[in-house]
This record gives C-alpha cells, structure tokens and sequence, in this order.
C-alpha cells in the first residue's frame, strides 16, 4: 500500500507558502479540492479564492433568480470562510459565456503578479469524456485562460505592459495543480482523511446549487473513497471498501489531480 501525502506534506516539500486558486463558478473550487485546501490552511498556507463568472446561471429557484449572483456570492464567502481561505475575488464574467479571451488572461495575469503566489490551483483545460459534467464550457474556459497566463504571461514583462506600468512585476509561477480533469491526467492524489467534513460543510453552503443534500453528500464521499483506495494500492479502483483505520466509518479519503512543474531550477529557457 502506498502512503499518500496530506495537504501539509505538499506545503513543506514543495515550499508552498501562498496559493491562488481558480474557479469557474461559485462552488467549482469547494467540488474540487475542498478538503485539500482545508488541509492547506490548517497548515498555515494563504489560499485566495478566484471565482472567473458571477454564478448568474445556477440555481433551481425561477421565482427568486433575480437575486441568485448575490446569493451565490455570499454562499462561496461563506464556504471560504469555513475552509480558512483568506479571501475571495470575484471576476465577474457572464456565467455561461465565458471564453479564454485576451481580457479574461490578462485579469487572471494581474491576479497571480499580485498575489505572486507558489502555486495555483484551476480547472482543467480538457474535457473529461468519462464525465461530461466536469467539462462545462465555462470549466474548460478557465482552466485555459489560466494556463495560458501561467506561461508564458504572467512571467513575460512585456505582456499585459500596463500591469508592469502599474507596478505588477511579471514572475515565474513553480506550481500548477489542476482539477476536475481527466482520470488519466491524475499524476497527484492527496490524503484529505479528516478533512472530509470540511468539504461537506463547504458544499453546504452553496445550497441554492443542491437540491438534494443527501445525494450529493454521498456522491462526494464515495469519490473521495473512491480515490484513496484506487491511489493507495496498486490495483484498480472497485466497491469502496476499508482500507485503513481512521476517516467516517473507517474509511479513508484523497482528491485527486493533476501536478504540473512550470519552472524549477532545471527550466532553462524563459518566456
């Protein structure tokens, strides 16, 4: 069996101090790596959320839609705030429409040389065929528009010249972890045991998004059960069964992604 590292384990041996992560909509980031960040927090990481749309298309309430982009603003406050994460920035982007267009990279470029952070969380760029779900336009609009700026943009002085201008230094980014992604993408599998809880209280939040509570608390745990078990044997991922002692019920849990080294001290060229 092999031993998956926690959140706090990332942090300490890759050097992560500060996180700057992306999502889509209200609620993208919670899905996705929750329990992760939680962990990064009690570690004493700065995680700040990016939301890139204002959420104006979710919700299941015709009556009281007028009103779902504050709503869904305070649920993800909410949510982050529970989590430990700093702050959350919100783009404002149409939900449903956003595109990786040259205005949407340059705010995420002015974020990133703002915060300047060690790594990055986002979306995939990559539709997954084996879940539709996760591959929403505007899920693959993001993912791309903040690869595009993490190389070569937002190390790149002459891009975006008027952030240079306003006194945002262009930077090398080390780390991109990304989410939502194709299974065969997984390179990286995080032990979030006892971090679990804090994902569900995470998604709780976001209620105008869940119609059935129940089925989506499950549907997250199973996943997560899911994953430790396939990532911490060699064999195949199957029925969730035990595989260690600790977590609900005996239970262990991981969220998955995809690492990808953007610079280190072997990059030999630059933007």
């Amino acid at each position: 069996m092999t031993s998956l590292p926690s959140s706090a384990d990332l942090a300490a041996d890759h050097g992560w101090a500060t996180v700057l992560a992306f999502g889509a909509h209200p609620d993208d980031l919670d899905f996705g790596a929750a329990a992760t960040i939680a962990g990064l927090t009690r570690a004493g990481v700065a995680v700040t959320y990016v939301v890139m749309t204002d959420g104006g298309a979710g919700g299941f309430d015709a009556e009281h839609h007028d009103t779902i982009t504050e709503r869904r603003h305070q649920e993800q406050r909410d949510a982050a705030a529970h989590l430990g994460v700093r702050d959350v920035e919100f783009l404002g982007e149409r939900d449903g429409y956003l595109e990786p267009s040259h205005d949407v990279v340059g705010r995420v470029v002015e974020a990133m040389r703002r915060h300047r952070p060690d790594a990055v969380f986002s979306m995939h760029p990559e539709r997954d065929w084996s879940r539709l779900q996760r591959s929403h336009p505007d899920h693959l609009a993001a993912g791309e528009a903040v690869v595009r700026a993490s190389y070569p943009a937002v190390e790149n002085p002459f891009a975006y010249p008027e952030l240079l201008t306003s006194g945002l230094d262009a930077f090398h980014l080390r780390w991109l972890v990304l989410y939502c992604h194709p299974a065969e993408r997984t390179n990286l599998a995080v032990d979030v045991t006892g971090f679990e809880h804090d994902k569900l209280a995470a998604l709780r939040f976001h209620s105008s998004q869940h119609p059935d509570v129940p089925k989506m608390e499950a549907f997250v745990l199973d996943g997560m059960a899911r994953a430790h078990q396939q990532w911490s044997t060699s064999g195949e991922a199957g029925d969730v069964v035990p595989v260690a002692s600790g977590g609900d019920g005996g239970r262990r849990y991981a969220e998955t992604f995809q690492l990808v080294r953007v610079n280190d001290s072997t990059t030999i060229s630059g933007f």
